[in-house]
């Protein structure tokens, strides 16, 4: 088993759902200082830390998230794939990158830093925290899922909840009353016809329906509904936010929540190169220097059942990591 496989099964067997990182934080600073690098951790919040380590600081930082979505997956080695929750998502890349951080120091390569951050998951209240620390790199490699490529850029996130009101009634007589429900079954298939911006390299603003709700029984005309809806920007949220006041009218209230930028990233010779749909703490750490998004594995089976990662591809990364850093640092 090669040291990427074996400090990634170590990792993938301690649970760090979000909000429960502090014994993966444990064991990632003891490893590192162990092997003389120096420490630093920045509470976030009680019990949870992001781990800084540097040596002489000052060129690329290497950087992704020790938390992952819930249940607790326990690592499974079978044939050539390492299972189990975070094997891609993102302990398999942070064990990549501990490995490949470790080789180039030991090469004599002491100007890359390692950042590992907590809550990436649930509102990515780390990647906020470490944009304050007095970080000094000048590139940062961010870690995420991306079929080892190089991302030539990701979607942004807009969140919105959509909310239509009514007026209750008795179920026996619901033509006494208004039901925001129904209201809102009439309007969301309408945003099927809402033109969306898009661009040459991220492609298509998309949009999901995650969550509706309404009601309080069954027999009460509902009185309030609502749809929680993720939206993927390609670019500037304004004309996304007009296009949906335009849907709404005066039908629906629009109540706007976080939003992350679209990006577009560096990237180097070498590298297969392609955009990805998803979002990461890049917009947040725009301290830490030029982003790149580069990791192993696949973004299809994260936060999956069956979420693995392939070992040879594993493995291949820690020199791909090697290739970047040097190649940035030329």
């Amino acid at each position: 088993m090669s040291d990427a496989v074996a400090l990634a099964t170590e990792l993938l067997s301690i649970e760090s759902t979000t909000g429960r990182e502090r014994d993966a934080v444990d064991f990632v600073s003891r490893w590192l200082i162990a092997r003389g690098w120096n420490v630093s951790l920045q509470e976030v919040e009680p019990a949870r830390s992001n781990v800084w380590a540097t040596r002489k600081g000052g060129g690329v930082t290497l950087s992704t998230h020790l938390d992952t979505v819930p249940p607790f997956v326990p690592p499974r080695l079978d044939g050539n794939r390492l299972y189990g929750r975070g094997a891609c998502d993102a302990k398999g890349i942070a064990a990549a990158m501990m490995v490949a951080a470790q080789r180039l120091a030991e090469q004599g390569e002491e100007r890359v830093d390692l950042l590992f951050v907590v809550g990436e998951e649930k509102g990515s209240p780390g990647a906020r925290a470490a944009n304050r620390l007095p970080a000094t790199s000048r590139f940062l490699v961010n870690g995420e899922p991306t079929e080892s490529k190089l991302a030539s850029g990701c979607k942004g996130a807009q969140r919105v909840i959509v909310r239509v009101r009514g007026r209750e009634a008795h179920s026996a007589y619901a033509h006494l009353g208004e039901s925001a429900l129904e209201g809102m079954l009439d309007l969301l298939p309408q945003l099927r016809t809402v033109t969306l911006p898009s661009d040459p390299i991220l492609g298509q603003t998309t949009y999901n329906i995650g969550v509706l709700r309404a009601g309080t029984e069954a027999n009460i005309v509902p009185g309030l509904a609502e749809a929680e809806i993720m939206i993927r920007l390609v670019g500037d949220v304004e004309p996304v936010k007009a296009a949906f006041a335009a849907w709404a009218g005066d039908r629906a209230e629009l109540v706007w929540g976080s939003h992350i930028p679209a990006q577009h990233f560096q990237t180097i010779s070498g590298f297969e190169v392609e955009p990805v749909a998803y979002t990461s703490d890049i917009p947040l750490l725009d301290r830490w220097g030029t982003p790149l998004l580069f990791g192993p594995g696949s973004i299809h089976v994260a936060h999956t059942p069956i979420e693995y990662i392939d070992v040879a591809e594993l493995d291949a990364s820690v020199d791909a990591y090697v290739r970047i850093v040097r190649t940035l640092l030329a």
